[in-house]
């Protein structure tokens, strides 16, 4: 089966600025959509859990997804999140995805009702219909509480429109999985510490939220391995990406970190939406200095030092 769209390179779930009252700063946002055009990533996605989108209305999510589509301009592809507790809400993001024209949606397991492979599998397919879109699934087991396994995949696999699998599981034989036993599908990366093991298995993309505030250094390990096929050059890459990535995973401060990223690149991104609070000082240092590092060291490698 010929997907519709091939997801290649680097997708960005973007950030929302926020005013200290939690108010979208909407010029901030559209500097943080211009900043990853000019960065090289190769798609956006609105609506994402970067994005915050679990502290948001229906009609705000839309309201951000068309400023995006709108600042985009077509200068990058623009996947729209529909992940929510509801199925209804789920299909009016899905609709209105569509009605923006929208390149593709994220389609996810709803959280915290675990449904049944069946059950979740005719929930994706009601959401397919309705925006009739390209889709991208999001498995994340472990926010959403079961997985979609085999019996789920071969039932949504039947629609031409899901083309892709964003993989969360953190579980390197769901790689080798889809890799053998799912070609039709697409596979993602989105489980950071493991963006070299899914290129070295045939992924061409990775949703990566540290590309808000690392784009070229996320670039260049999808250009090492997946593009030129320099996997020596790529584990010097990732070698250097993973104290970032043990920052970002741990402590339970992931959209924090992101966002005090975006701001360390000179953008606004302003506090995250309680219930959740900016870092502190500590915290703060260690981030930057983290940064710096792993900024140096990605220069030397692809300058060939």
């Amino acid at each position: 089966m010929t997907p519709r769209l091939t997801f290649e390179g680097i997708y960005t779930p973007a950030v929302t600025p926020y005013d200290t009252d939690g108010n979208v700063v909407w010029d901030a946002l559209e500097k943080v959509i211009d900043h990853l055009v000019a960065s090289g990533v190769h798609g956006v996605i609105s609506g994402g859990s970067t994005g915050e989108n679990y502290t948001q209305t229906v009609e705000e999510r839309l309201e951000l997804a068309r400023f995006t589509k709108d600042k985009l301009a077509g200068r990058l592809p623009l996947i729209v999140g529909t992940g929510t507790m509801r199925t209804p809400d789920s299909i009016a993001l899905a609709e209105g995805a569509a009605k923006m024209d929208a390149e593709a949606i994220l389609v996810a397991t709803p959280p915290y009702a675990v449904p049944t492979e069946r059950e979740n599998a005719l929930n994706v397919l009601t959401i397919d219909r309705a925006a009739d879109l390209p889709v991208m699934l999001y498995n994340y087991p472990g926010r959403m509480g079961v997985n979609m396994g085999e019996e789920f995949l071969d039932r949504v696999g039947r629609s031409r429109n899901v083309c892709a699998i964003k993989e969360s599981s953190g579980d390197i034989n769901r790689v080798h999985l889809l890799a053998r036993d799912y070609p039709h599908i697409q596979m993602s990366c989105g489980m950071d510490d493991q963006a070299l093991e899914f290129f070295a298995w045939g992924a061409r993309s990775w949703v990566c939220a540290g590309s808000n505030f690392l784009p070229e250094e996320h670039v260049a390990l999808y250009k090492a391995c997946a593009v030129e096929g320099d996997f020596t050059k790529g584990r010097k890459i990732m070698s250097a990406m993973m104290p970032l990535m043990r920052v970002l995973e741990q402590g339970g401060k992931f959209i924090q970190c992101v966002k005090h990223g975006v701001e360390m690149s000179g953008l606004y991104a302003g506090p995250p939406r309680p219930p959740l609070k900016a870092l502190n000082k500590d915290d703060k240092r260690q981030l930057e200095q983290v940064v710096r590092v792993l900024k140096s060291t990605i220069a030397d490698i692809t300058a060939g030092a």
